[in-house]
């Protein structure tokens, strides 16, 4: 199998192409570089000329509060460039598999999202990205619209890289304690991804590591596996001014979907949380 991943340089990309290698599939790793997805005729001829049996689509502009200040910028990646890749999959009738985000749900409540769930976004991102969605179901029947959150990996900034810099020169922080929801470890998303494009079981998927927790839990839990002392303290989404977009006090996503199409569910995000730092210390060696 050989599979189109954009993106290839960021979190997840990077981990999907050693995926694809580690299981003998080939992977044609694009970034802005050589596709520019903004641009229809170059999106048609990168993967025309590839000759790829599946295009997953990973890129995107994820500056969730920048967003709210570049919205053009914003649609035109998110949603224009996905459009453009949804119609080139659709003439040349390729399975594609798409990335979105729990922000494509307005995030009040507390009944986990289903995947069929009907999508409000509530921030510009989260708009965009919604708008990603529709180009790819209106264009295709073969596609995977899979929902994630809360993302680190190897390859790019994330919470935990902000947290461990953060701890070289603080000795107290403050986390906001009022949204729920479940990381997503790029390693162990990859291997779902390569298990459903090994399939033909399409449709929408929710899918993050197992277990609940804030953004609080999260940052308390990174520094005592970490082994940091460090003072955090929980606040509200109304008492931390720094972000500007809104963000979803509620980020569960109902995950049965993957059990009842035969997929097998990502660790506990504690497990992937340990190994993750391990890889980050041995990678400081």
């Amino acid at each position: 199998m050989r599979v189109l991943v954009t993106g290839a340089k960021g979190q997840l990309g990077y981990d999907v192409m050693n995926e694809l290698a580690k299981r003998g599939h080939e992977g044609v790793g694009v970034d802005v570089e050589e596709m520019d997805i903004t641009r229809p005729e170059l999106v048609e001829k990168v993967i025309t000329e590839s000759k790829v049996d599946v295009v997953m689509h990973g890129a995107a502009y994820t500056a969730v509060d920048a967003a709210e200040d570049n919205v053009e910028l914003c649609r035109k990646i998110n949603a224009y460039g996905t459009e453009n890749i949804a119609k080139v999959c659709k003439k040349l009738d390729l399975p594609m598999v798409y990335i979105s985000t729990d922000y494509v749900f307005d995030g009040q409540g507390e009944r986990p999202w289903e995947p069929d769930d009907d999508r409000d976004p509530l921030n510009v991102y989260g708009q965009t990205k919604y708008e990603g969605e529709l180009a790819v179901q209106n264009n295709l029947d073969k596609f995977f619209i899979v929902r994630i959150a809360w993302v680190f990996g190897v390859n790019g900034k994330n919470f935990i890289k902000t947290m461990l810099n953060l701890s070289k020169t603080h000795d107290t922080l403050t986390v906001v304690n009022d949204q729920i929801g479940s990381p997503t470890y790029t390693y162990d998303l990859a291997r779902l991804l390569v298990d459903m494009m090994e399939t033909d079981k399409y449709g929408f998927y929710h899918a993050t590591n197992e277990g609940l927790c804030s953004w609080y839990e999260f940052a308390v839990e990174i520094f005592r596996q970490a082994g940091i002392e460090m003072n955090v303290i929980p606040v509200t989404s109304a008492e931390y001014k720094a972000a500007k977009a809104k963000r979803p006090f509620n980020s569960r996503m109902n995950k049965d979907k993957l059990d009842a199409m035969g997929f097998e569910r990502l660790p506990a995000w504690q497990d992937a949380l340990g190994r993750y730092l391990e890889i980050l210390k041995s990678m400081e060696e």
